[in-house]
């Protein structure tokens, strides 16, 4: 039997683990190393005195996987950009956000919940985590849309799917992952996400000051603040901007030269700006404690997945299925840029049935290539690439598109992840209502990634001037 062969079958077997409910890190892993034994000892003709030889050296391969990868210093971001959104909330800075949000847009139709999502594109920017940044503003901005007659349901559905911002508006511990994998620059990969996902916090917003003009009794107005009670607002909530700065400026240096620093240096000054606030607002020992804990569990559940997942892609790198993936994508008669937007359908069809961080580790060894080799090849000039950019280019504007699909997947029936942590946090909701809340976005996602395929310098301009 072809290597390709067992790689076909061994990837077969991994979905059906995924499908029956296995956690990823452990399918992965176990696809894995079953792979890379059956490779072994296929190339030693199946000889039964060879199958242990076969197995050390299986063992052997999977074992210097989860060290020289993980052992990335760009993979250190990731708990320092958890830690920041967990301190970030005891230091008070999402109750500032909202009540600034609040106070600036509640006077819009439906501005409550617009209001919100802005609330949580701010935190995004300070907070890796789409989970965390759901289970915050479940607590703080359901009541106050209940209270004006808000659907628990639509109210729900606004906080979920405003979480999912976080995965784009750095720091995002997803577009980090993205960058690990396919070997690209962390620093423009993150300053990629920041005007998309500003945009989708945008087309957010009209979306709901649209069904607010032509539903009756919906989203009503909230007006009656002063100029003052709204300029009193921003300086408890400046804070988040100065970390975000401090971000860019270790990522990007506006002013021209060198940036300041790396986004690791970045994202370890930005965790230790929020936690002298947090010391500031009078933050706790066991409410340190709790966020260290929680970004502890968080980052250890991450590095799972992605120790189970690299041993996979060390089997598929000897089974060869993503080169001969990318040579069967490229040999299709269909047109490029039907082929990339049916891998977005496939995407969206894949998060229905796993998490974002699972999912886009299992694709990209096989599909990246794929859509490389589309444009031309990883070294391809912008004046001879298929889609109009250059291979590091097309490499970013991938990135974005795969996160916001990424995005897209943690609010998709039947395990959008924020919509199970919004109905945890409220007792008075189920997992049905949160789903049900956030139907209507399903259509502004597919609107903005449309967009973003239509237009791609809205991904490529920030990332083009470092």
């Amino acid at each position: 039997m072809e290597p390709i062969d067992i790689g076909l079958i061994v990837s077969g077997g991994l979905l059906v683990m995924v499908v029956l409910g296995m956690r990823v890190a452990f399918a992965a892993g176990l696809a894995g190393m079953i792979g890379l034994i059956w490779i072994f000892w296929a190339k030693a003709g199946y000889d039964p005195s060879r199958f242990g030889k076969a197995l050390t050296i299986a063992v052997k391969t999977a074992g210097q996987v989860p060290h020289s990868k993980v052992s990335s210093q760009a993979l250190s971001l990731i708990p320092t950009f958890i830690l920041i959104g967990y301190l970030a909330y005891y230091a008070g800075l999402t109750k500032a956000l909202f009540e600034a949000a609040k106070r600036w847009l509640a006077w819009v139709p439906g501005g409550l919940a617009v209001s919100t999502v802005f609330a949580t594109a701010g935190f995004a920017a300070v907070s890796g985590a789409s989970v965390a940044t759901s289970a915050v503003f479940a607590r703080i901005a359901i009541p106050e849309m209940l209270k004006i007659g808000y659907d628990k349901r639509f109210a729900a559905g606004v906080v979920a799917a405003g979480g999912t911002l976080a995965s784009l508006i750095p720091p995002s511990a997803i577009l980090v992952i993205y960058a690990i994998i396919v070997e690209q620059d962390v620093g423009k990969l993150l300053l990629a996400g920041f005007i998309p996902g500003a945009f989708s916090a945008l087309i957010y917003g009209l979306l709901i000051i649209g069904m607010a003009m032509t539903i009756k009794g919906f989203g009503p107005a909230v007006s009656g603040f002063t100029w003052k009670e709204r300029l009193v607002s921003l300086p408890p909530a400046l804070p988040i901007v100065f970390v975000v700065l401090t971000i860019i400026l270790f990522v990007y240096n506006p002013f021209g030269g060198e940036a300041w620093g790396t986004p690791t240096e970045g994202g370890a000054i930005g965790a230790f700006v929020v936690f002298l606030m947090a010391l500031y607002q009078g933050m706790r020992w066991s409410e340190l404690r709790d966020a260290l804990m929680e970004t502890a569990k968080l980052s250890v559940m991450i590095f799972t997945i992605i120790w189970g997942v690299l041993i996979y892609v060390r089997f598929l790198g000897f089974a060869d299925l993503p080169g001969a993936f990318s040579d069967w994508i490229t040999s299709l008669s269909m047109s490029p840029m039907l082929i990339l937007i049916c891998i977005l359908l496939a995407y969206a069809v894949l998060g229905m049935f796993m998490d974002a961080i699972g999912m886009l580790l299992l694709t990209l060894p096989v599909v990246y290539p794929a859509v490389m080799a589309l444009n031309g090849g990883e070294a391809v000039t912008a004046a001879e690439s298929t889609f109009g950019m250059s291979g590091p280019m097309c490499a970013i504007w991938f990135g974005i598109l795969v996160v916001k699909m990424a995005e897209f997947c943690l609010i998709t029936p039947p395990i959008g992840l924020n919509c199970f942590v919004v109905a945890g946090v409220r007792d008075d909701l189920t997992v049905q209502d949160v789903f049900k809340g956030v139907t209507p976005f399903f259509i502004a996602d597919a609107a903005t990634i449309a967009l973003l395929v239509a237009f791609p310098s809205i991904v490529l301009w920030l990332p083009s001037l470092a």
